[in-house]
């Protein structure tokens, strides 16, 4: 298998911190999203994209494939993990954990590179783990990547574990940390075979973030719409919906969509919408010049705005 550099799909520097790292993934995931790119290979980019986000967003991982980038390792060529990955780094020698993610029954599409390093398909029982589990059989944990568009309606996933194809229930509304329960789908023995213990986290959305209950999700706007007042269609987990923006909008306002988050009790969740207030680069002379008489009519200065 190759080696990949997630910094470079990602379009940023290794030592970015986590605000630029979250800036880039969800410009390149809208930019590919298989939903509305037409662009050749979109699917494949689409996908490394999460892939370097998956590995950059969580500490661990991130810590753990730095530590390979110190090795020398280049994009591209072929690469085996260190024998003592694991150990050193809390990679797959530790063993005894898998982790799931919904779209390909537990792969979640992942290369054979990061399945190499933190996918539960390649990771190692420690030695004599196994002939205990077997003895009495016990319960297995494993951590679930799950699309927000399935906790906001409720569904059943499919995921894979060890030659063996199991359908979750996934609760609307489960929140990250809780665990699935699954009664018997653990590790086998001679008596009663453990439980399954999924525990939930959201898998990271092209569009939408999450504050609790409540849905945030930044809604690009262009200057005449924001001074204007327009109606515009926002995404929802639900569909999009038609939005109303008051005129003299300004960069930040949150407006709300009530009901439009995840379900909860006593109620459901919000979409907060944030507008961000994009200007058109001025490239011809027309174009110039209507900027120029823009600064004419008006007597502004943002700094003292």
């Amino acid at each position: 298998m190759e080696f990949k550099d997630y910094y470079a799909v990602l379009g940023i520097e290794a030592g970015a911190g986590e605000a630029e790292i979250k800036t880039a993934y969800r410009r390149l995931a809208r930019k590919y999203h298989p939903d509305v790119s037409k662009e050749a290979g979109a699917e494949e980019k689409f996908k490394a994209v999460n892939e370097a986000y998956e590995v950059l967003r969580d500490a661990k991982k991130r810590a753990a494939y730095d530590q390979l980038r110190t090795r020398g390792y280049k994009p591209g060529e072929e690469f085996r993990p260190p024998p003592d990955f694991g150990q050193a780094y809390g990679g797959p020698g530790n063993g005894g954990e898998y982790s799931f993610d919904f779209g390909d029954e537990g792969g979640g599409g992942f290369s054979d590179f990061f399945e190499s390093l933190f996918g539960g398909r390649a990771r190692a029982q420690r030695p004599g783990a196994a002939q205990q589990q077997a003895a009495a059989g016990g319960d297995m944990r494993a951590k679930l990547l799950v699309p927000l568009e399935a906790v906001f309606t409720g569904d059943s996933q499919r995921i894979q574990i060890e030659g063996r194809v199991l359908d979750v229930k996934i609760p609307a509304g489960v929140r990250p940390g809780q665990v699935i329960r699954l009664a018997g789908q653990g590790r086998p023995g001679r008596g009663r075979a453990g439980d399954l213990l999924l525990e939930v986290d959201y898998r990271p959305h092209p569009q939408f973030e999450v504050d609790g209950s409540n849905v945030m999700y930044v809604l690009p706007l262009a200057p005449w719409e924001a001074a204007l007042g327009a109606t515009i269609s926002v995404p929802t987990l639900g569909g999009a919906v038609e939005l109303k923006i008051p005129p003299n909008t300004d960069t930040g306002r949150k407006l709300r969509l009530r009901g439009r988050g995840l379900p909860g009790k006593p109620a459901a969740g919000d979409q907060i919408v944030e507008v961000e207030i994009r200007t058109p680069k001025a490239t011809t002379d027309e174009q110039k010049e209507f900027y120029r008489k823009m600064a004419e009519a008006f007597a502004f200065d943002p700094r003292r705005a």
